[in-house]
């Protein structure tokens, strides 16, 4: 089943017009995040309820060629146990209903199986990246197989890769055919729609790809794969939550948002945070509806949090992903 059981957005249908007329105004954007880095603080107890809400928001992430089913198996047990348990009595989340855990665990079509067992009874669901990941450049046909068979394995969200170059060449027509036949794939799962910013080359391009993919039934958009030069930042996770927003006015339709890669430091997760809610509203700070895709964020937020109970960092290796 998909995360919360419900489908978020049923799509709508094509309309270049809509498409067309979306604008971007770069210095507004830039002035807009900057305004966010600079004013958005917060402290002590405050400080350390963002950082939790923040570890429930992760999707942690292992997508290397060396991965195997024992290190997928570590990477479920802390998707499972975030934090040391001392750390979490002093926090006060002891009772917290389901436990603390991570928002899903994000891997390769073959460790799908792995997670799948290892996550078993835990709620956390597992995250398959497809769809010739990360390029994107596999046929069509072998793109959607590729959603079946993840699917089949157990796999309850897929995030897929759009073909940039139909963006690069404004074919929204196709984008939105292959979008809507990956959403078709899916099934009951669902589809997180990766737009790889970083190559699509201006902020207006970003909007109109978002909103392709919202029409053609994405659940969620997510800025990129974690393996392009630029990842995300906070001017193209500004331009597409803004898309978010005005879609939701205009269709009724709910789409959840999820930056990803680059996002390393506590820092920069409590900035993605604070945007989101002066942005969207505190009905996205939820895993259902906001992910941080991550395989180092996790690191610092508990150096973070010790530090809040503690007063005093550990090394960070004692922190590191297993």
């Amino acid at each position: 089943m998909a995360t919360d059981g419900l489908r978020l957005n049923p799509g709508s249908g094509f309309d270049l017009a809509r498409v067309q007329a979306v604008r971007v105004n770069a210095p507004a954007v830039a002035r807009r995040t900057a305004s966010l880095n600079a004013s958005r603080s917060v402290k002590g107890a405050h400080q350390a309820a963002w950082l939790v809400k923040a570890i429930q928001c992760i999707d942690l992430t292992t997508l290397s060629g060396d991965d195997t089913p024992g290190r997928v198996q570590r990477l479920c047990a802390k998707a499972r146990r975030p934090l040391r348990a001392d750390l979490v009595a002093a926090l006060g989340l002891a009772d917290l209903p389901g436990g603390l855990r991570v928002g899903a665990v994000c891997v390769y079509h073959e460790m799908v199986a792995p997670a799948v067992q290892a996550l078993a009874v835990s709620g956390i669901p597992v995250a398959a990246v497809s769809t010739g990941f990360p390029a994107g450049l596999s046929p069509l046909e072998t793109r959607l197989r590729e959603i079946e068979l993840s699917v089949a394995a157990g796999a309850a969200e897929i995030d897929i890769v759009i073909s940039r170059r139909q963006v690069l060449l404004q074919d929204w027509r196709g984008l939105y055919d292959e979008v809507r036949a990956m959403r078709a794939a899916c099934g009951a799962a669902h589809l997180k729609a990766i737009l790889a910013t970083g190559e699509l080359q201006t902020l207006e391009n970003v909007a109109r790809a978002s909103w392709v993919c919202m029409m053609a039934g994405a659940d969620f958009i997510k800025t990129s794969t974690g393996k392009e030069p630029v990842n995300a930042t906070p001017e193209v996770s500004l331009v597409m939550v803004r898309a978010i927003r005005d879609y939701l006015d205009e269709t009724g339709h709910v789409v959840g948002y999820k930056p990803a890669g680059g996002i390393s430091s506590a820092k920069a997760a409590l900035q993605y945070l604070a945007l989101i809610r002066e942005e969207l509203g505190t009905r996205w700070l939820d895993p259902a509806l906001f992910r941080f895709g991550a395989s180092s964020l996790l690191t610092d937020l508990e150096r973070q949090l010790e530090h809040h109970v503690t007063g005093a960092y550990s090394a960070s290796w004692r922190h590191a992903m297993p």
